[in-house]
């Protein structure tokens, strides 16, 4: 049985092919400012990769910001469902999954089976997200790619006191007329980014087996900052960023495909 996931976030769109219990592309790709396209461009790069075509796909689900967008879904999930699908997938340990996405963040808590059992979510603020720290590294003047790498070498943090994105960037600048060091800023970010988390966390309860999911798990500085914190061990998949496609495809295998069963009928776009 071969089915697709397809994560639409605010920043990027992600999608899985899956056959069984083995994936077999991927792709993750910017949004942009149609999510409606960048779904469909994502599909087309997953299959490209393949010897698939569209109607080779028995089922599609659709998760994220612009799930919504995509009416060719056989089937919208909401993030919290995927993700913790995803991350119990590929780490059957996982009992507590924080994603850290472009405009929202959320911690999840699961059972031994992986079903959700409470869940915290940040909506309404970017503050703690990818696009914080994409608004910091432009302040800052550096790669978003380096910020981890970066943050690795500040001997110190200092306060960051704001937790509002734009109040942040402008105390980073105020930092900055200072003539503070980028390493110290960037860690006094990563540290905030982990407070805010780790607040999450403990509302729903801290529980080893952490998975962290999202572009901003590939941040080594924010890692470090939430093991710091938790005193456990954070495990990064090897792709964090497709772990809620990965979770949307999982999910697509177990949808009824008697609709689909007529060689007419299986196409699903």
């Amino acid at each position: 049985m071969i089915v697709a996931g397809m994560d639409i976030g605010s920043i990027t769109a992600e999608t899985v092919i899956l056959q069984d219990d083995q994936i077999l592309s991927s792709s993750i790709l910017p949004t942009g400012a149609n999510s409606r396209l960048a779904a469909e461009h994502s599909l087309a790069a997953a299959l490209q990769k393949t010897n698939l075509k569209r109607e080779d796909l028995l089922a599609v689900v659709a998760t994220g910001y612009g799930r919504a967008s995509f009416p060719a879904a056989t089937k919208k999930i909401t993030e919290i469902t995927c993700h913790a699908r995803g991350a119990f997938f590929i780490r059957p340990e996982t009992r507590t999954v924080i994603d850290i996405g472009g405009q929202d963040s959320k911690v999840i808590r699961l059972d031994e089976k992986g079903r959700n059992v409470d869940f915290q979510m940040n909506d309404k603020c970017a503050a703690g997200t990818g696009r914080f720290l994409e608004v910091m590294a432009r302040a800052l003047e550096v790669n978003l790619e380096d910020l981890g790498r970066l943050s690795r070498s500040a001997p110190h943090s200092i306060k960051i006191s704001s937790t509002c994105t734009v109040f942040a960037e402008s105390e980073v600048v105020s930092l900055i007329a200072e003539n503070q060091p980028k390493e110290v800023i960037i860690r006094s970010l990563h540290d905030s980014i982990a407070d805010r988390i780790v607040g999450m966390v403990r509302r729903v309860g801290v529980e080893e087996g952490v998975t962290l999911t999202g572009g901003v798990a590939k941040n080594e500085g924010v890692v470090l900052a939430l093991e710091e914190r938790l005193g456990v061990k954070v495990f990064v998949p090897p792709e964090p960023q497709i772990i809620g496609a990965l979770g949307a495809a999982l999910l697509a295998r177990g949808l009824p495909i008697r609709s689909l069963s007529e060689p007419q009928r299986r196409t699903v776009f």
